[in-house]
């Protein structure tokens, strides 16, 4: 015979699992996704072919060629998990400009006054307060401009990216589900994407306030819209675009990043807590290893 007390504590935790359930749906959860047929898996052989581990090169932060070339000097700077530095700290310190980088030539992104003057009242954080140095990882859009390879999945109705830097993973569906109206904050947001002829256009929104690659102050609003491209058959490029009605007055291009393909790569592990991709060269200069000796032979 249970006592009331115990029936209450035992309704209420049953209301706790509901409550939590159905915050999960309205989320943009609630999709149930029917097992792929063979007609699926042969729309995904007419799609470009994404697949296999990318590496940052030509424009962007690696090098290609036959290696894993050093990292940019950004991320050389001692970071203790290895990656690149991704603080999302308020840059500007006037008007409505924040430093960083503009596409086409132009400056920073254009903030409103609101959020100028956050940017103004919050100071850049000090080398050992970066949140990424002590392997707290990036969110997006700052997953996607590390030194470290990428490696592309294509299966019916998803995108899977695994970043090899933190071991990170992102899903991006492509199921024709609609971007959630309410999703939960986290660290990459809900992705939803959709093929515009050979480009595979991502929304992402939902975003919680972490560190996340970006010198300004931003909202709950915020979304960033990747276009992923092949340039040729082993080259990819990236374009990232931000729009925040709040904190900008207009779209920010974070220009385009390019990925070379190395078919006889695989991703290596990085467990961050263990410092296992960095290092101190003979001139004691703190480095990122990024060779991969249990990879396959590059």
């Amino acid at each position: 015979m249970h006592s009331p007390r115990q029936i209450v504590f035992g309704f209420l935790i049953a209301s706790l699992a509901l409550a939590t359930s159905a915050n999960a749906q309205s989320a943009g959860q609630r999709v149930v996704r029917k097992a792929p047929t063979a007609a699926d898996w042969d729309a995904i052989a007419k799609l470009p072919d994404f697949t296999g581990v990318w590496e940052a090169g030509g424009g962007g932060g690696g090098g290609g060629g036959g290696g894993r070339a050093a990292a940019p000097a950004a991320a050389q700077a001692g970071t203790r998990g290895g990656a690149a530095p991704a603080t999302g700290a308020p840059a500007a310190r006037g008007g409505g400009r924040a430093g960083g980088r503009g596409g086409a030539g132009r400056g920073g992104p254009s903030l409103t006054p609101e959020y100028a003057a956050k940017a103004k009242a919050t100071p850049p954080p000090a080398a050992e307060e970066n949140l990424t140095a002590n392997c707290l990882p990036p969110g997006l859009p700052g997953i996607m401009t590390q030194p470290y390879p990428y490696e592309f999945l294509l299966t019916p109705g998803q995108v899977t990216i695994i970043s090899e830097a933190y071991t990170e993973v992102r899903h991006i569906y492509t199921d024709g589900r609609p971007l959630p109206e309410d999703p939960d904050p986290n660290f990459y947001g809900t992705s939803v994407g959709h093929w515009d002829g050979n480009t595979l256009v991502v929304d992402t929104v939902g975003f919680a306030q972490v560190p996340r690659g970006l010198n300004f102050p931003y909202s709950d609003k915020l979304k960033v819209t990747e276009r992923f491209q092949l340039t040729d058959p082993d080259t990819m490029s990236i374009e990232t675009t931000i729009t925040d009605p709040l904190a900008l007055t207009a779209p920010y291009s974070m220009g385009t990043r390019t990925l070379r393909r190395h078919r006889n790569w695989t991703i290596a592990e990085y467990i961050c807590e263990e410092n296992n991709r960095n290092g101190v060269d003979e001139n004691g200069k703190a480095h990122i290893n990024l060779a991969n000796p249990e990879a396959s032979p590059k």
